[in-house]
């Protein structure tokens, strides 16, 4: 598979499992999608699903899927597996297919996924995918499951952790830009009184740590972050044999 993120949360094996099988729950933690709907289906066959990623506020781009879950293995574990496509012209990502793993650990689960697809646009979209869109993918995936840890371990719901990355990035963006403007430190050597002189040579150095700070200090404990999450597979894995029994959902 071509991406790969792993989360280690404190929680049930069966809340996080209907957190992320559950369309409503699932779309309200997941920042790739806007909206994931159950369609009807007979008895016995895969669930197929529609999906769909509001892109700009006047474009959203939809597809169709088709998914199974093994809720009881052997080994304790849980899996569900997906084949996804989009139609949409505007849709760099025309088709793929990627897996969800449970594990319990200890106190908790490791819940992990690999996923990779097809992109459109021919070589254009073969550039624009590695260099843009395949890294923001990962990204996107590893900041939502640790929003989706928040959820079950702080009790952080998915709308305040988003509203807690905002706020903090928007307090880190306000700090690198009075640092590197100089906004409001006359007036704060002015305040120094006769020190001002005697400090004024280390402005610079305040500043850099500022804007370090900033840009490098770990989110707060509420506030979601892709860096926690694990990018790389420990070892070579391997896509469930369940995914080969899907269809395409096209």
């Amino acid at each position: 598979m071509g991406l790969y993120v792993e989360a280690r949360i404190r929680a049930d094996l069966h809340d996080l499992w209907i957190r992320t099988q559950d369309p409503a729950r699932h779309q309200r933690w997941d920042l790739r999608f806007t909206e994931i709907t159950h369609l009807p289906r007979a008895e016995g066959e895969p669930q197929r699903f529609r999906y769909a990623t509001r892109v700009l506020p006047f474009l959203t781009v939809a597809g169709t899927g088709v998914s199974a879950g093994e809720r009881e293995r052997p080994d304790g574990t849980r899996t569900s597996a997906l084949r996804f496509a989009s139609p949409h012209p505007l849709s760099l990502l025309a088709e793929g297919s990627g897996y969800w793993r449970y594990v319990p650990d200890g106190d908790g689960v490791r819940f992990l996924t690999g996923y990779d697809y097809r992109p459109r646009w021919g070589a254009f979209g073969a550039l624009a995918d590695r260099l843009v869109f395949r890294p923001l993918m990962g990204w996107a995936t590893a900041w939502s499951f640790d929003r989706l840890r928040l959820w079950l371990e702080r009790g952080v719901t998915p709308e305040r952790a988003l509203r807690n990355w905002l706020a903090e990035l928007a307090l880190r963006a306000v700090a690198v830009a009075v640092a590197c403007t100089g906004l409001g430190w006359e007036s704060f050597l002015r305040l120094l009184g006769p020190f001002a002189a005697s400090t004024a040579y280390l402005l610079p150095l305040l500043l850099s740590v500022v804007v370090c700070l900033a840009l490098f200090t770990s989110p707060l404990a509420c506030t979601p972050a892709a860096r926690r999450c694990l990018r790389t597979p420990p070892a070579r894995t391997r896509a469930p044999r369940l995914l080969r029994t899907l269809e395409d959902p096209r």
